[in-house]
């Protein structure tokens, strides 16, 4: 099954060209950064972004006021969109925010609330320059010698600065799958212990050395809820930096409806028709994921293909 609807973060190939081919050419990349109409993502050294003081908006900046503010922060090239160059610059420990919030009239906001305000394109390049930074805040010495690595390719290589070993390290990215498991018209939901009153989610887990993203959904449901899986189909997809995953949407179909919780990683799970969620959500007992994951669009996919229910309105209600 595939859905039209992008899942927040995702998209940005029709926005964004990413001209990875040009990263490597120092001279291609300085003359783009200095150009009047570069514009600079900020995020502090945590991951935040700067944004607008009174719009649902990134604060760029502009090569100005980077060469102005911060000559000396971290740069990486993302891409050209609309026939702009779109740079990250990334602060440090040291660097004083407040002073930064003040100078460029802005406020700082996390990746989670950001994503349910941002337009979609902000959202993704948002997405984008949190899970490169973290990536170069993480990767700082060779796995394989452990001498210092230093940024190469515009922010997204990292090269061993020892030169008998040199070798280059890659953004890394971690791949989980993500299901809505259906069994006779009821759909399979969980909730971890440390999650508000009522919530539920679809399950998820990470892909193993060696698995197929198929096998993956078969096994994580049977080690999470003891429910065996039989087919599974690719739905959809989400990038989610937080720090560095990828999540792979499925639908998948159970052999059993039998729940037997393994692992204790779930409080407890259910199967839920599309009655009971209803049901759920009117009188406040049953609480959806958050919308800006693909957890959320999975069961949104669910409840439109099995019962014609549209998910934002129920929730709205």
């Amino acid at each position: 099954m595939t859905t039209t609807k992008l899942n927040t973060f995702a998209g940005l190939s029709l926005i964004l060209d990413r001209v990875a081919e040009q990263r490597d050419d120092i001279d291609w990349v300085a003359a783009k950064a200095a150009a009047a109409d570069a514009r600079y993502l900020l995020l502090d050294a945590t991951g935040d972004a700067f944004l607008q003081p009174a719009q649902e908006a990134l604060r760029w900046l502009d090569a100005g006021e980077r060469e102005r503010l911060l000559a000396q922060a971290s740069c990486s090239l993302m891409g050209i969109v609309d026939e702009q160059a779109h740079f990250m610059l990334v602060l440090d420990e040291r660097d004083d925010v407040h002073a930064l919030e003040a100078a460029l009239g802005a406020r700082r906001m996390g990746l989670r609330e950001a994503g349910l305000l941002l337009a979609a394109d902000e959202a993704g390049l948002f997405a984008y320059a949190k899970g490169l930074a973290h990536w170069q805040r993480e990767t700082r010495f060779c796995a394989h010698c452990g001498s210092p690595l230093r940024l190469v390719s515009s922010g997204h290589r990292a090269q061993c600065t020892n030169e008998v070993c040199g070798r280059l390290h890659f953004p890394r990215t971690d791949a989980a799958i993500i299901v809505i498991v259906e069994y006779q018209g009821a759909c399979l939901l969980g909730r971890q212990a440390g999650w508000p009153p009522g919530r539920y989610s679809t399950l998820a887990g990470f892909v193993e050395p060696g698995e197929a993203l198929e096998d993956a959904v078969r096994r994580e449901v049977a080690e999470e809820a003891g429910v065996i899986v039989g087919d599974a189909h690719y739905h959809s997809s989400q990038p989610w930096p937080m720090p560095a995953s990828l999540m792979v949407g499925f639908t998948a179909s159970a052999l059993s409806p039998t729940i037997r919780l393994r692992d204790g990683e779930l409080e407890d799970a259910r199967w839920f028709t599309p009655q009971q969620i209803v049901d759920g959500l009117a009188d406040g007992s049953l609480m959806t994921p958050p919308r800006l994951s693909v957890s959320y669009q999975l069961l949104s996919h669910w409840l439109q293909q099995r019962a014609g229910l549209d998910l934002d309105a129920l929730v709205a209600q």
